[in-house]
């Protein structure tokens, strides 16, 4: 019994060693070549759909991605793409697609193995610039979203000018 818990222990720091590299993660950017941090209007295929406000502050834009270049990922086939930007920089991608396994395994072959959120029942890898979730969108599809937190921060920065400003008034 106890050789088997040693093993399982071995197996698991091992998996986690060789394939762990959440550097790969930042220095891919994002979904293709669709890249946080870079303007919307460089995108293929990009079609606005509304404005809209992030955490009811932030003046934002939503576009949808329809080109051939994303229309798969391998076999798997991508039902959408989306993209949300900030003063004309891209702070999400998001991407649905049919539910495969291989996604998964793909994913942890080249970012390691995910971190699990019970409450949101989500995977998940995350730098200090990135965070990439995978998660069921619904019975038959699955959902990968990119957030950008360079781009977050600078919204908190502007957040934090616009109190500064109002604070010099007085």
């Amino acid at each position: 019994m106890l050789r088997y818990a040693v093993l399982f222990a071995m197996m698991h720091l091992l998996s986690g060693a060789i394939a762990q590299d959440l550097s790969e993660l930042d220095k891919r950017n994002g979904f293709k070549d669709i890249k946080l941090t870079t303007p919307v209007d460089s995108v293929k295929g990009l079609k606005f759909r509304k404005d809209f406000r992030e955490s009811d502050e932030f003046e934002c834009k939503l576009y949808s991605v329809e080109h051939g270049d994303y229309e798969k990922i391998g076999e798997v086939a991508v039902k959408k793409v989306e993209l949300k930007a900030y003063k004309g920089l891209i702070y999400e991608i998001a991407i649905v697609t049919e539910k495969d396994p291989r996604l998964m395994k793909a994913l942890q072959s080249i970012f390691g193995l995910p971190e699990y959120d019970l409450k949101s029942e989500t995977y998940f890898w995350k730098t200090s610039n990135i965070t990439l979730k995978f998660r069921s969108h619904s019975k038959n599809l699955l959902e990968l979203v990119y957030y950008s937190t360079i781009v977050r921060k600078m919204m908190k920065d502007d957040k934090g000018k616009k109190v500064e400003a109002i604070a010099n008034d007085f």
